[in-house]
């Protein structure tokens, strides 16, 4: 698995594929193995849309977001893994926020909340998901109460 570490400085990366097929006759449970492996051969993201196709018959899109230079192995594994016939990719630009971590305590001890930065101040913050969902677990308390008690002693920490 290609690991990318997220980026400590704001930046435009205008080196972007997006890539997206139509599927109406791929078993959906093969779409979830799909996705691993796109995000293992480094794909930075992955994702599923219902459509209706010619004739009006279900199906699903699959996009993704890669680095110009992964495009031949992420259609390595569309063609492999898929019934595509087809794969559309075009160039993509991205703005991309700096990311810092920090920890913030809790009486079941301490999650990571993620922030993304632009221009020095912090626009996005979000804890993260596993982290809160081992201590909903470990504890047997609602995940809903442990994110509360995140975002309270975040506005103690910023105060």
């Amino acid at each position: 698995m290609v690991k990318r570490h997220p980026p400590d400085h704001e930046h435009v990366d205008d080196k972007m594929m997006k890539m997206e097929i139509n599927l109406d006759d791929t078993p959906s449970e093969w779409l979830g193995y799909v996705m691993e492996l796109l995000f293992e051969a480094g794909a930075n993201d992955v994702y599923y849309t219902p459509i209706y196709m010619k004739k009006n018959r279900p199906g699903i899109q699959v996009q993704l977001l890669c680095a110009s230079d992964q495009v031949e192995q992420m259609k390595e594994i569309l063609w492999r893994e898929t019934t595509t016939l087809g794969i559309r990719y075009y160039p993509l630009t991205v703005h991309r926020m700096a990311r810092r971590f920090i920890k913030v305590a809790t009486e079941w001890g301490e999650i990571t909340i993620k922030q993304g930065i632009r221009n020095g101040v912090v626009w996005q913050s979000a804890p993260e998901y596993e982290e809160c969902k081992a201590i909903a677990i470990k504890h047997q308390v609602p995940l809903k109460q442990v994110y509360q008690a995140v975002w309270e002693n975040t506005k103690v920490r910023e105060e």
